[in-house]
């Protein structure tokens, strides 16, 4: 066992510990975002591409409101700020603060598409109002779907390489400790 004698500086393995836990979250969060995005491509959008056009818009209306609640919000911000809060703790751990930094960039580039490209298109759909009484609904769901999934598509593979980013940080945190 190994113990700690004396003050720990910003590299010493008192702050390491919570830089750690910190990255940790970090990872856990981009990982929650990358697969909100891997269920949507793999699963969510393939049984609605089944479905009638109202049935369609109706239940991507239904989503787009559902979503937004605490639990998904925490989770999206969190994968933005989390990654933020590490690089500024790492901050003169070069060799960790580049993978940190790149993760924290491709998820500011998912932010980036979330909110440029996917949340616009939400709006879109929600402002075609109640599917019962669309008159074109084939329309609203062609200007709507397959851009939609091509942005989803997009941010779902920034977000992996986030989370493979965040991961390779905590493997170069793990080898500073193992001194």
């Amino acid at each position: 066992m190994t113990t700690i004698t004396g003050p720990t500086t910003s590299t010493g393995r008192a702050h390491r510990g919570a830089d750690g836990v910190l990255l940790i979250a970090a990872v856990v969060t981009s990982g929650l975002m990358a697969g909100v995005w891997f269920a949507y491509a793999t699963s969510v959008m393939g049984a609605l591409g089944r479905a009638d056009d109202r049935t369609f818009i109706s239940v991507m209306q239904d989503i787009n409101e559902v979503i937004q609640n605490p639990v998904f919000f925490l989770a999206m911000f969190g994968a933005l700020l989390l990654p933020a809060a590490v690089a500024w703790r790492v901050r003169r751990d070069r060799p960790l603060l580049r993978w940190v930094l790149a993760g924290l960039l491709l998820y500011v580039a998912v932010f980036a598409v979330t909110s440029g490209a996917s949340v616009p298109l939400n709006d879109q759909l929600a402002s075609a109002g109640d599917p019962t009484k669309i008159a074109s609904p084939g329309a609203v769901r062609e200007d709507f779907e397959d851009p939609w999934v091509m942005w989803n598509a997009v941010r779902g593979v920034l977000n992996v390489a986030a989370v493979v980013c965040l991961s390779r940080a905590m493997v170069v945190l793990g080898r500073g400790r193992a001194t």
